[in-house]
């Protein structure tokens, strides 16, 4: 009835005897069972063969051992631990006659012993700060990670690097009995999250801290982006609504001006009245680059070739002062971009580097490939991953602390002067960028220069031979029938009595469904479609366009918009060939 197994073998292994307790042990059911299937302990019973000679040689030497651990197959092949207490019966001459001893299966307390290693095992692996605390707020225990934690702000020892903030709760935690969770408090430059866990039976707390600064990063990044987003809508829509008016005052300037016999005093009003609807036009069109709300025009350009085309006029607007320098990357595959708007980003970079060296200095333009991958995209929200065409400009002027950095981008955010600058110059690079799927990052320091990055997506086609622009064609006027689409009712009548004035039949309608039933009336008699982008009925420009060209193939099609928080919704890029007049615009 013995709970442990006992047992004799031969020297080499063989079973002489073993009890009940040990055959049942070892998963057999009768001694020859056990004896037929084990020929040799060293080479059937353990599971590493080398611990049954290890035994053998410690009983030659030493004639006994006690507490001999090793893993053993049952019958059925499972493996238990077994500890073996043996001893070597040997005769006058020293030569081993047979072994006998004990076998104890221990298999649950080497369990419990590999759990409670994982258990301790735990804090040391866990890559997170964890520590206890005593009642008094003093430090009993801290992992590994609390060690780097500490040796990361400079501390020897990880008591030091604990804020006075901790001890409080500590006791606080204590006293109440209650736990704390996701608490943040800062640590030098990172802030952590930290949560904390009384143990009463214990009279200590526990706490573990985990590094959150990357996510709050993050966070700050989504939170000014969707600011950015919700800035861009109200701008668009402000936009929208002043382009309208906008378009009325210059279209009636414009008529009065071709009014013969004017005094030189009207004439003079005039004059003035147009010159400020231009500046308010140029005004509006800043806001709609920077909400993202402009046609595309774009097709593959060489970004160095761009640069280098408008660097003759960088030079004459930085000034003399100020020395710049170009950096082209070579092999730098073409950008699909629009080619006014990506000159555009390059001047207003570089207008505002020189703004920012009022003494002089140096503005370096550099071009270059690089491949973001998603490790970087992870810390970067607004990046994307794959090759990208990366312009950098760079200044030595007089950099920005972060809380001018954190207000960059937003439209009217300036610091500089009263009437030296509008706020928006950096807003709409910041509205192009994004509109072309690209991106920007900043690094700037107080006294050390700025340097801005232009991430612009790469393309593996080959850039298109610049066209050349011609001049602006004289306005002949003509007898040729044209079908207004416009929703403005003022700005549709004005339109009419400007095409009028120039003797063409011009025929109007304030709806996509309207322009169609004035179409049949008409016969389809039209050789031109003026219409507005976004209309009121679910039928938008582009829609009643296509129902028209698939009637009268030949029709002369040109789009106008105010640039509605309607058009975010549809494909702002057109494609070679299309005629977009955008408002405001005059005769």
């Amino acid at each position: 009835n013995a709970i442990e197994g006992i047992f004799q073998t031969t020297p080499d292994g063989k079973f002489i005897t073993a009890n009940p307790a040990l055959i049942n042990m070892l998963g057999y059911v009768s001694f020859d069972d056990l004896s037929n299937n084990i020929q040799s302990i060293y080479n059937d019973l353990y599971v590493d063969n080398s611990r049954g000679q290890e035994l053998l040689e410690l009983l030659e030497k030493y004639g006994q051992v006690s507490n001999f651990e090793s893993k053993v197959y049952r019958k059925d092949k499972s493996i238990i631990w077994i500890s073996k207490n043996a001893r070597a019966i040997k005769d006058e001459s020293g030569k081993i006659i047979f072994i006998e001893g004990t076998i104890e299966n221990i298999t649950h307390r080497k369990r419990a012993e590999q759990a409670i290693k994982k258990l301790a095992a735990f804090p040391q692996l866990n890559p997170n700060p964890i520590f206890e605390f005593a009642a008094d707020g003093s430090l009993t225990y801290f992992n590994q990670a609390a060690e780097k934690m500490a040796k990361e702000h400079g501390q020897r020892h990880v008591s030091e690097v604990i804020p006075q903030e901790i001890i409080n709760i500590i006791k606080d935690c204590i006293n109440t009995g209650k736990s704390l969770v996701h608490k943040e408090i800062s640590v030098g430059r990172k802030t952590y999250s930290w949560s904390f866990f009384p143990i009463p039976a214990e009279n200590c707390v526990h706490c573990y801290a985990e590094d959150i600064t990357d996510w709050l990063n993050l966070q700050e990044q989504l939170r000014q982006s969707q600011k950015m987003e919700s800035i861009g809508r109200l701008a668009a829509g402000v936009a929208h609504d002043f382009n309208n008016l906008l378009t009325i005052i210059q279209g009636q300037v414009c008529l009065l001006l071709n009014q013969p016999d004017l005094s030189p005093k009207l004439l003079r009003g005039l004059n003035q009245v147009e010159s400020a609807t231009e500046r308010a036009a140029n005004l509006t069109r800043q806001l709609l680059a920077f909400s993202r709300r402009q046609i595309l025009q774009p097709k593959l350009i060489d970004l160095n070739e761009v640069i280098t085309n408008v660097s003759k006029m960088l030079n004459r607007l930085i000034g003399e002062d100020i020395k710049m320098e170009f950096h082209f990357s070579a092999q730098l595959p073409p950008v699909y971009a629009d080619v006014g708007m990506i000159e555009q980003v390059i001047m207003n970079l570089a207008i505002n580097s020189r703004d920012a060296m009022p003494n002089g200095g140096k503005i370096i333009v550099e071009t270059s490939l690089v491949n973001i991958d998603e490790s970087y995209v992870k810390f970067n929200p607004e990046a994307k991953p794959g090759h990208h065409v990366c312009l950098s400009v760079t200044d030595t002027g007089v950099g920005m602390p972060p809380e001018v950095l954190e207000h960059l981008f937003e439209p009217f955010f300036t610091t500089k002067e009263t009437g030296k600058g509008t706020g928006l110059g950096l807003a709409t690079v910041y509205g192009i960028v994004t509109q072309h799927k690209g991106w920007i990052e900043v690094q700037s320091k107080v006294n050390q220069g700025s340097t801005f990055k232009v991430f612009l997506p790469g393309s593996i086609k080959a850039a298109t031979t610049p066209v050349v622009e011609t001049g602006p064609e004289i306005i002949r006027g003509g007898n040729e029938s044209i079908l207004i689409a416009e929703d403005d009712p003022t700005l549709r009548s004005l339109i009419k009595e400007i095409l009028e004035s120039y003797g063409y039949k011009a025929h109007e309608s304030g709806t996509g469904r309207e322009a169609l039933e004035l179409w049949e009336k008409l016969n389809g008699n039209v050789d031109l479609l003026l219409t507005d982008l976004v209309m009121p009925d679910g039928l938008s420009g582009r829609k009643l366009a296509e129902q028209l060209l698939a009637k009268k193939p030949h029709l002369k099609v040109i789009y106008t918009t105010g640039y509605s928080t309607e058009v975010a919704q549809q494909d702002l890029t057109l494609v070679a060939g299309l005629n977009f007049l955008q408002k405001p615009f005059n005769p």
